[in-house]
């Protein structure tokens, strides 16, 4: 497949926009809103169909409960709010109401991964994937770009079982095309090569097919996928590229422990296990800026896949053996613009400081 930008939108607006569709062909379908529909988009649901539009406040352990309520009585709910509310605040709401019950309950968590920006490391969820993977009859899907999402959307709000949605606020590229294949549970292989796999998902898989093109000038061909659901995971793809390329690098806008990264990495040492590298957040916790600039200070971009994938090449051919800890990011294990390296210990106000010089930035 040949893939170019045609544009940017953010991954919530193919979220709001496949509700409307959803609702126009099932009048099961109802949303649960938490005050702030506007932001994660179930304002269209909400204008369009306002009858089947709850709002529950800023209560999410209660959506979640409602929603349950909902499902086993034959609707199908979604609840939406920020990824940081509506995949942990409610952690048990989810596990026991949701999962447990089998209910076909879909949640729809927004403002995901660093790019949030300014809101903070309160509002950059970055550990939501491995608490919803580790779910028993969680399905968990994380889109690529704007009309993934809506296809997604769609996806879950059809299927039967326990699904969440993970999106962001800010403008993605957009890249995917209507005729784009997107079946939940099966990988897409965006780019070929045979030279090392990149897995990624989320805005990710954009960053890996830009480092893909960079690493073609060298002689290096780098098989892209886009590992757009990361429960059920497609073992099958997965193994066929680490027999083929011989070499991995996951790309993720999330922590690394626990979250795609992991889940590829279980597949591949009880298949063909190869070196594998990890490109995501270092056990750190977010900070305020642009989402470029975050993007960059945390280590995720094109950038650094191209970087993660000359590590694995060294690893392979055994030029190089070192002993890394998961912490480490890009080639060098420190964060650029002065954010502390994860995993030492560091003056709050270090932190304080390198938030103020990324605050000055973006004003």
């Amino acid at each position: 497949m040949n893939f170019e930008k045609y544009g940017s939108k953010a991954t919530r607006f193919g979220f709001g926009e496949g509700l409307v569709e959803l609702g126009e062909a099932d009048e099961r379908i109802v949303v649960l809103g938490g005050d702030i529909t506007g932001s994660v988009l179930t304002n269209y649901f909400r204008d369009r169909f306002p009858d089947r539009f709850f709002s529950m406040g800023i209560a999410e352990q209660n959506a979640t409960t409602v929603a349950a309520g909902l499902a086993l009585s034959g609707k199908v709910p979604f609840f939406a709010s920020y990824g940081a509310f509506c995949a942990l605040r409610n952690a048990d709401q989810l596990r026991i109401s949701v999962c447990y019950n089998e209910a076909n309950v879909k949640i729809g968590g927004g403002h995901s991964g660093i790019s949030v920006g300014p809101d903070g490391a309160t509002h950059q969820i970055l550990e939501d994937m491995a608490f919803l993977r580790a779910l028993p009859n969680m399905t968990l899907v994380v889109p690529c770009d704007y009309l993934e999402a809506k296809k997604a959307t769609i996806a879950i709000g059809r299927m039967h079982g326990p699904a969440y949605i993970r999106f962001g606020r800010e403008a993605v590229p957009s890249f995917t095309r209507e005729d784009t294949p997107f079946t939940i549970g099966k990988a897409e292989t965006f780019r070929d090569g045979n030279d090392v796999a990149i897995i990624a998902t989320g805005w990710m898989v954009w960053e890996s097919l830009v480092a893909a093109e960079e690493l073609a000038k060298e002689g290096i061909q780098a098989r892209v996928i886009n590992l757009h659901t990361i429960k059920p995971i497609d073992t099958e793809t997965i193994a066929k590229a680490a027999a083929e390329c011989g070499a991995i690098v996951t790309a993720e806008e999330h922590q690394i422990m626990g979250g795609m990264g992991s889940a590829v990495a279980q597949v591949v040492v009880k298949n063909t296990p190869v070196p594998m590298e990890f490109v995501g957040v270092a056990d750190t916790f977010g900070g305020s800026g642009s989402p470029g600039e975050l993007m960059e200070a945390f280590g995720l971009t094109a950038k650094d896949v191209y970087n993660s994938v000359k590590k694995v090449l060294k690893r392979r051919s055994g030029e190089w053996n070192g002993l890394q800890a998961m912490t480490e990011v890009g080639m060098e294990g420190e964060h650029p613009k002065g954010y502390p390296k994860p995993g030492t210990i560091f003056p709050i106000d270090a932190l304080i400081e390198a938030d103020r010089k990324s605050e000055e930035a973006v004003a």
